[in-house]
């Protein structure tokens, strides 16, 4: 590998490289600097005009359920280095970086991990052969001849790839389709989750940003949605750069590359991941030092725009009259002809599956408190109530629970209609809407727990615990159908807007854009810090198709065909003292019920409760790990109980993987080599005799920044791989195995 990296990129190429991303990096952060002005002048109106929203009926969680494990289990990884197969026990955190150890012990005793993957931008492979599609369309002239050795060969039929069309591709592989059905739901979780990453708590920095990716492509001839709008900013501007840079290495290094295609694929590879590497970590620095530029200028700013937020205000107003004078009549013409004919079947297309999704919200919802609600009533009442409404309060976050819904959104389709608005993909609304659902749930169930907490506290009885159980679940649901009305129609007002205002500005450029610049002279210099021309041109556009998409949406509503409140329909103050109970400290159900009953719980300050206190806040942190693995764990791809009649129980699998780990030190075993025959059942890798992990393990992000591990946590803002390294520095080049079977770096 060192010898196609010293080849191909060498000190030459890699400062022309430099050169190139940082003249896409310069020219996109002058609009960032741009954009920024406008989206903190348009945060401050908002927060003194407000929005006219309908008032949400359920609560939101302000402290979100951090410190836990969503899921955990053993899976076989694809070394590419020693090109064998070696068993992994991973597992995902509450940010989703999925977290690859070599095995359970090593976990168990902090050592630092294998690697840190952030899934932001990789689509999840369910079969080998979609894998080499892919490879041999990304490198012209490399696809295999027939009955030739294929890039890659799993030793199961189970495989599960991760690839990314720049960064490096991750080959896993379980015993049984069942297992893959599970991880590839976990997956796809990490994936959705990470390519949210611009916080939408973000008022300013976050709409900048995303209206300046917009702005630059667009400046390029880019319009539509874009698919690589994944990740953190970094993240995506690395994407941004290798769009227009990767087809230009590729038609310069591909024709140079030897040996046959498969290893042709494989160079070509690892050069895009070594260059996607470089490309981040200069659009890092970059990106860092423009954000600390913006933010210093930030209290000037907005000293100005307090002072003259009206003059602003009314600047902004007569330029839009002006130019709304010159574009109405075009865009109207437009909007008749090519937009308004196709929202009806635009919006049905979206509808259809997202109602179905927030409908199985529902019915997931009701199932989980009703099976508690009968738990109670059979197996103890409240005494076991702290345990149930403890895992209830993670259902948003169950990737297998939630993926019933999820899946209702996969029927999306926009058939004959991507092509005319140039929508690349419906990716973008599928994961919009999914995100949607998760965050209705989460709201749904915490909801519930404020308001039975509540109830609680009157010390009701076993019977008495029942019937609050069952008419709180009815007013939650109430709110509930209220709420999703009013998300499903904001999505589907924000979706149309994002399919027919790119084909609008698109469709108007030739005739209006080169007329723009003669506007600037109506804005006041300043006040050009926050009103721009392009800018206001784009809202009038905006205008002239809002009229027709709210009148389809409130047409859809009327129909009740999707169970959609009409606008008329408000639910004002239904229950006024609901926020203040929000007020208050999160519930510990753990701690305030699982020793209710019985002899009571044991006093704060006795040893014995201190000593309780902790356990509980350990378990906590890895929820789906240190239970008894005979308690069947919601999040965690654990043993069920045999059952010999059933080809597909889980115990056959774990009982395969997770062998060995359980000991101390177990003896070697052979890893399995790539192309083993799909009958030979891979055995997992033996667990090396580890040592006492030291006091303050370490584990750096490639990119990124070291985080403490113990156990690891990896953060938020993590991209790419992150792997263990005894150095503070890591070099960002690549990684391999060293004859211990330790990664390293170089």
């Amino acid at each position: 590998m060192g010898d196609v990296l010293s080849t191909h990129l060498d000190d030459a190429r890699r400062q022309h490289i430099a050169e190139k991303t940082g003249k896409i990096l310069t020219e996109f952060l002058q609009f960032y600097e741009d954009q920024y002005g406008v989206a903190l002048f348009n945060s401050m109106r908002h927060e003194i005009e407000g929005t006219g929203l309908p008032q949400a009926q359920l609560l939101w969680r302000k402290v979100p359920l951090d410190e836990r494990i969503i899921f955990s289990g053993n899976l076989f990884q694809y070394q590419e280095d020693s090109k064998k197969w070696r068993n992994r026990f991973s597992l995902v955190p509450h940010n989703y970086g999925l977290v690859l150890y070599d095995n359970k012990v090593a976990y168990e005793r902090q050592v630092p991990p294998r690697a840190v993957i952030n899934s932001a931008g990789y689509k999840i492979l369910t079969s080998v052969d979609q894998y080499l599609e892919l490879i041999g369309n990304s490198l012209p002239g490399t696809t295999a001849k027939s009955g030739s050795a294929p890039i890659l060969k799993c030793p199961t039929q189970f495989p599960l790839i991760l690839w990314h069309p720049y960064a490096r591709h991750y080959y896993f592989c379980m015993m049984m389709e069942a297992e893959q059905d599970k991880w590839q739901a976990v997956l796809q979780d990490c994936i959705r989750h990470c390519n949210n990453g611009i916080p939408e708590d973000s008022k300013v920095e976050g709409p900048a940003f995303t209206d300046a990716i917009r702005m630059y492509r667009q400046s390029k001839e880019l319009y539509g949605t874009w698919e690589m709008l994944c990740g953190n900013e970094v993240q995506i501007l690395s994407n941004l750069v290798m769009e227009e840079l990767g087809p230009e290495l590729k038609a310069e290094l591909g024709p140079r590359l030897k040996g046959k295609p498969q290893e042709r694929q494989r160079q070509w590879i690892q050069i895009s991941d070594t260059v996607y590497r470089m490309v981040y970590e200069q659009a890092k620095a970059c990106f860092e030092e423009v954000l600390s530029k913006v933010q210093q200028r930030r209290p000037a700013m907005q000293a100005v725009i307090r002072t003259d937020m009206d003059q602003i205000i009314t600047s902004k107003e007569h330029l839009a009259s002006k130019i709304r004078a010159f574009i109405l009549p075009k865009a109207e013409v437009c909007v008749r002809n090519h937009v308004q004919p196709y929202i009806p079947s635009i919006l049905e297309a979206l509808m259809v599956p997202t109602s179905q999704g927030f409908t199985e919200v529902r019915d997931v919802f009701f199932k989980e408190v009703t099976d508690m609600n009968l738990n109670v009533i059979n197996e103890g009442g409240i005494d076991k109530l702290g345990e149930y409404m403890e895992k209830l309060s993670r259902l948003a976050y169950h990737p297998l629970k939630m993926q019933s819904c999820y899946e209702k959104m996969e029927s999306l389709r926009l058939d004959g209609l991507q092509q005319r608005f140039d929508v690349s993909s419906t990716s973008v609304f599928k994961q919009r809407a999914q995100i949607h659902m998760r965050e209705q749930m989460d709201n749904a169930v915490y909801t519930f727990e404020t308001l039975l907490h509540q109830e609680l506290g009157k010390g009701p009885t076993k019977e008495e615990l029942c019937k609050s159980i069952q008419r709180v679940l009815e007013r939650v649901l109430k709110k509930y159908d209220y709420d999703s009305s009013s998300v499903r129609k904001r999505f589907f007002r924000e979706a149309l807007l994002q399919v027919s205002i790119p084909f609008l500005l698109k469709k108007l450029g030739p005739t209006c854009k080169s007329e723009l610049p003669r506007f600037q002279e109506l804005i006041f210099e300043d006040f050009a810090k926050f009103i721009l021309v392009e800018n206001t041109y784009e809202e009038v556009v905006l205008q002239t198709v809002m009229k027709d998409i709210l009148q389809a949406v409130k047409e859809a509503a009327v129909q009740r065909k999707h169970n959609l409140y009409r606008d008329s329909m408000v639910m004002h103050n239904s229950d006024p003292n609901l926020h203040l109970l929000a007020e208050g400290a999160p519930i510990d159900w753990g701690e305030e019920y699982s020793n209710s009953g019985g002899g009571g719980s044991p006093s704060p300050s006795t040893p014995e409760a201190a000593t309780l206190s902790e356990k509980r806040r350990r378990a906590k942190q890895v929820v789906s790990v240190v239970q008894d693995e005979e308690a069947g764990l919601p999040f965690e791809a654990s043993p069920e109980p045999p059952s010999p009649a059933s080809p597909d129980s889980v115990t056959e699998i774990q009982g395969l993987l997770a062998q060995g780990l359980r000991a101390e030190s177990p003896p070697p075993a052979s890893p399995l080599l790539n192309g083993a025959p799909a009958g030979e059942s891979p055995q997992p890798e033996a667990a090396p005799e580890a040592s006492s992990p030291p006091a303050s393990p370490r584990q750096h992000l490639l990119p990124g920044k070291a985080v403490d591990l113990g156990p690891p946590k990896p953060s938020d803002q993590e991209t790419g791989e992150q792997v263990s390294s005894p150095s503070s520095h890591p070099a960002l080049h690549t990684t391999t195995e060293d004859s211990t079977g330790v990664q390293t770096e170089f």
